[in-house]
């Protein structure tokens, strides 16, 4: 019972963070598009010296994150040690890179300045995100503590049936000469 705990909490949480970085990777575009072509003074858009930055870090955080839900749905389909590889790696650094555009998002709005209403949702949904992305690491790594939350990272009979890995039967302590 305990192994379905980590994976029914992981699941909502894998789809909460999908549309969410769906809904990021929307504003920054959209926002970003805006700063290329030089219509900072438009009425959703303004910012300061950290848009651009926090705007590249957005979009990539958006795009690692949709990534990391597409190996996250596969491991929650099949919940084995082998897809657990996949889904946390892919999921750690899409938090990384989440983690730094939250950065981004705070030192925007500590510089301060104008910024329209689209550049504040997005800080608002990248803020949201470091934090609910961290949770599903931590939820799809919950195995890492006990086996029993999860597939863990000792299980025993991984590998086993594999080429070269036959069982080797016990000595029996009679030996032949071969004559």
């Amino acid at each position: 019972m305990a192994r379905a705990v980590a994976r029914n909490l992981a699941a909502p949480l894998l789809f909460l963070n999908l549309i969410m970085y769906f809904i990021v990777l929307g504003f920054a575009s959209w926002c970003l598009n805006r700063y290329i072509n030089g219509q900072t003074a438009h009425p959703s858009m303004g910012g300061n010296g950290a848009t651009g930055h926090f705007l590249s870090f957005a979009i990539l955080a958006a795009v690692l994150g949709i990534v990391s839900k597409i190996a996250g749905g596969t491991h929650l389909r099949a919940w084995r040690n082998d897809s657990l590889a996949a889904a946390g790696s892919s999921s750690i650094v899409a938090w990384a890179v989440t983690a730094l555009a939250f950065g981004l998002a705070c030192k925007e709005i500590n510089i301060g300045g104008w910024r329209g209403w689209r550049l504040r949702v997005l800080e608002g949904f990248v803020i949201v995100l470091g934090f609910t992305q961290l949770l599903y690491v931590l939820l799809l790594h919950a195995g890492f503590f006990s086996s029993a939350y999860g597939p863990g990272y000792r299980d025993r009979d991984y590998g086993y049936g594999a080429p070269g890995a036959e069982p080797v039967p016990p000595k029996t302590g009679v030996t032949t000469t071969g004559i």
